[in-house]
Parts: structure tokens; C-alpha cells; sequence
């Protein structure tokens, strides 16, 4: 059985970036522009002829042309990878098209933040793996429009994320009921929220690595709990502490992207009541079946393991 878990789990830690963005800033004068694309050393190791790849990943589009690159160069800075580039539009540029699929060659939960300027008019867009394309029209949006841009993307960062996932599943898991659920989740909820409203306000910054170890320290401990502690009283405060790693993650996307607390985790909430509501009815379904009797302790087990290799991946990567 362990064997099997290892086998399961190794899979899934290579693909288990929890914490892979990127930025760009494209500045417009006229019928020119000059872009910046700043990712982690990191995300480019196993990036083919980065150098070429990362800027042909990101193409820009006013009328009916998209424009090709008139040069571009690209090098490290202090554990940043750096690349620029200068284009040339036919006319004026009013507003522009925009096509990023980054996602494609770096993680496919892989996001990429643009920040878009004209004179004194700015724009910023989100793309990852569902969203590679978007319109930049340099016009300040509407209060609603912002707050349904930010809370989708806070949807979408919360069910993405497979660090996400798998500390779900394991809540879910670690519920002896619906009212411990409900608990383990306004805890885990809780946490989180604190995290994002703290973790900015701190003088030293946390690291990408150190936060993706610590998360899959956090499923590992959460299913250690499950099997060998199957009694614990205090379960809702393990879950508290823990989110507060999960919680660091969503807080430096919120100072990347500058988006309002509170719409951004209204997203990332709404997304994971679903997950837990989805989790919980296949666990039960599980449960139900006679073969699948040892439903809960199989999978704690998958996860524990899962959470191991990762940690350690992660920690020599």
C-alpha cells in the first residue's frame, strides 16, 4: 500500500507549484511600446530556450495586427529572470488585445499579473491557464467591474491551486461530522483571512519556497493527525494554525495585484464551500461502499505521503 502511495504521490509533487507567478509591464507611447516580463529563476530551470520562448508566449494585438517583437533580450537579476522588448503598431495604440499563455510553458497553475500604461491611463489584467486572453482599453473600470474581476480571481486562485486541493481534502477528511466540518472550515476560513490581512504588514517578506514547503508540511501534518490521532479535541485549532500558511500564498497575490481584500476572499471562500461540499459528498459515497469500508485512513495515507515528497521535492528543488 505505501509502495502504491509513492508511486501515486511523486506524480503529482512535479506539477505542484503552489507558487508560480510572474509579472509584466507594458508601457505605451504612441504606435510603440516597451514590455517587461520579471519571473523566478525557478520557474524558468526547465524552461526550453527561455530566452525565446517566454516573450513568444506573450504577443500584443491593436486593429488587426499582432506585432512581433523589434528586438528583445533577456538575462538574470538577483534570482530574477528578466525580459524585455520593444514593439512597433501600425497606428496609435487606443486599445489593445492582449494573449498570454505562460501557463503553457512554465506550470499550468502558473499566473501572470500585466500592468498596462498609457500617459496617465492604466490597466491590469490576470492570465493563467483558463484566461489567456483580454482586452486593455485603458479606462478606469466600474466598482462593480472590479470587484466581479477580483472575486473570479479569487475563485479561480483558490480552485486551481492543487496545495489548495489537497488541504481540503484532507479537511474534509479530518470532519468526524457535519458539525466538525462546519468548524474545520469556518477555522481554516478564518485563518486564512488573517494571514492576508497580516502577512503584508510584516517587515521581511516570505519566501516562494519557503511557502510552498510549509503547505505541503501542512497536508502531510493534517493527515498524520487523521491516522494516528483519530480522537483529537482540538482539531479546529490544528486547522486554524495551518491555514495560516495557505493564507500567505493568497496574501502575496494580493500585493502583486493590488486587488481589495475583501472581494478577492469573497472569491477564494466561495470556491472552497464548493470544494468542501464536493469533497464531502464523494468521501460519503465512498464511505458507503462495503470494498471502500477503509475509505478515510486509504486516503489520509495517500495524502500524508503526498504531502512528504513534496516537502522534500520541493525543499532540493
Amino acid at each position: 500500500m505505501i509502495r502504491r502511495c509513492w508511486l501515486l504521490a511523486f506524480p503529482l509533487t512535479l506539477a505542484a507549484h503552489m507558487v508560480s507567478m510572474s509579472s509584466g509591464e507594458l508601457k505605451i507611447e504612441g504606435n510603440r511600446a516597451h514590455y517587461e516580463l520579471r519571473i523566478p529563476m525557478y520557474e524558468v530551470a526547465h524552461v526550453r530556450e527561455p530566452e525565446h520562448t517566454l516573450i513568444e508566449h506573450v504577443r500584443f494585438k491593436s486593429g488587426l495586427t499582432w506585432v512581433k517583437p523589434l528586438h528583445s533580450s533577456c538575462g538574470e537579476q538577483q534570482g530574477t529572470y528578466v525580459c524585455t522588448a520593444d514593439y512597433e503598431f501600425p497606428s496609435a495604440v487606443e486599445a489593445l488585445e492582449v494573449e498570454c499563455t505562460l501557463a503553457k510553458v512554465t506550470v499550468p497553475n502558473h499566473i501572470h499579473l500585466l500592468h498596462a500604461y498609457r500617459g496617465d491611463k492604466s490597466d491590469q489584467e490576470v492570465f493563467d491557464l483558463s484566461f489567456t486572453t483580454a482586452e486593455v482599453h485603458f479606462r478606469p473600470p466600474t466598482a462593480f467591474e472590479t470587484a466581479t474581476r477580483e472575486s473570479i480571481s479569487g475563485f479561480m486562485r483558490a480552485a486551481a491551486g492543487l496545495a489548495p486541493l489537497l488541504f481540503l481534502a484532507s479537511l474534509v477528511l479530518a470532519a468526524r461530522g457535519r458539525r466538525e466540518l462546519l468548524t474545520l472550515t469556518a477555522a481554516f476560513a478564518v485563518s486564512e483571512a488573517f494571514a492576508c490581512a497580516v502577512v503584508p504588514r510584516i517587515s521581511f517578506s516570505l519566501s516562494p519556497r519557503f511557502i510552498e514547503a510549509a503547505a505541503a508540511l501542512t497536508v502531510a501534518y493534517l493527515a498524520f493527525e487523521i491516522i494516528l490521532l483519530p480522537d483529537s479535541k482540538h482539531r479546529w485549532l490544528v486547522v486554524g494554525v495551518l491555514g495560516l500558511f495557505h493564507g500567505a500564498y493568497f496574501s502575496a497575490f494580493l500585493v502583486e495585484s493590488h486587488y481589495h481584500l475583501v472581494t478577492f476572499l469573497a472569491g477564494v471562500v466561495a470556491a472552497e464551500l464548493v470544494l468542501v461540499c464536493v469533497f464531502a459528498a464523494i468521501f460519503t459515497a465512498l464511505s458507503r461502499i462495503r470494498v471502500l469500508h477503509r475509505a478515510v485512513p486509504v486516503a489520509a495515507s495517500l495524502l500524508l505521503v503526498t504531502g512528504l515528497v513534496w516537502f522534500f521535492f520541493r525543499l532540493r528543488a
